[in-house]
């Protein structure tokens, strides 16, 4: 990806659950953040990275994380970092009602829905169903915190497949974000899986030059957002 998108990237390790429940990784995405806010003197940092364009981008549990550490970083005091917006691949959300997606593709061999509930029961604080604000960007608590992106003017890209049980979250999401005034834009494609991009290099160069329009294209950055629909690639 560095190499398809010409960009420098920093890849954060983070603890897992069920050992170490949510919010861990997010607390451990947003010291990483605070790493870079602490290192920018390196000389090879200096020499290579782009500090006015920064993104927090993840695939399917990684997008979640860079979903809600972005909406910590948004609703703190300060910016830790110059963040330009998020990059959302696939991103991982529930919600205790069913979508139409989830239950068309209940028993979907790469993504069951058995599977992202029991997920959701070993990662989500103990106690929490799936509309805790860190499974259901929806809820009241994540909406409040949206609106500071909103502020701060980031641009995100959200992006899926319609072969995906999680698609029309990722697509409510997008809506929402509009609905809210966000910079946003949907890239959802025809067919495919969850984590194809993983899979198939075909699919992750396609990927990365979405990643790499929506970085460079000067459209983006004028605030124009919009869904594009399944098979636009």
């Amino acid at each position: 990806m560095a190499n398809d998108v010409g960009a420098v990237v920093l890849s954060v390790e983070y603890r897992l659950a069920p050992e170490h429940r949510l919010p861990a990784a997010y607390e451990d995405t947003v010291e990483a953040l605070h790493w870079i806010k602490t290192n920018q003197s390196h000389d090879w940092l200096i020499n290579h990275v782009d500090y006015s364009n920064v993104f927090l981008i993840g695939s399917s549990a990684g997008a979640n994380i860079a979903y809600n550490a972005g909406l910590r970083v948004a609703a703190g005091d300060d910016q830790i970092s110059n963040i330009t917006g998020l990059i959302l691949v696939q991103p991982y959300f529930g919600g205790t009602q069913r979508t139409g997606s989830e239950l068309k593709l209940a028993n979907d061999p790469h993504l069951s829905l058995c599977n992202t509930d029991m997920m959701w029961v070993l990662s989500l604080p103990v106690g929490a169903d799936r509309d805790h604000e860190y499974a259901n960007p929806t809820v009241e608590d994540s909406l409040v915190k949206l609106e500071k992106i909103k502020r701060l003017g980031w641009r995100v890209l959200v992006t899926g497949c319609d072969g995906d049980q999680l698609m029309d979250r990722q697509v409510g999401l997008v809506r929402l974000m509009e609905k809210k005034g966000v910079r946003v834009v949907g890239h959802f494609t025809e067919g495919d899986y969850h984590g194809v991009q993983d899979r198939e290099p075909l699919k992750a160069k396609q990927l990365f030059g979405v990643i790499k329009d929506f970085i460079g294209n000067q459209e983006f950055h004028n605030g124009q957002s919009g869904l594009k629909e399944a098979g636009s690639f």
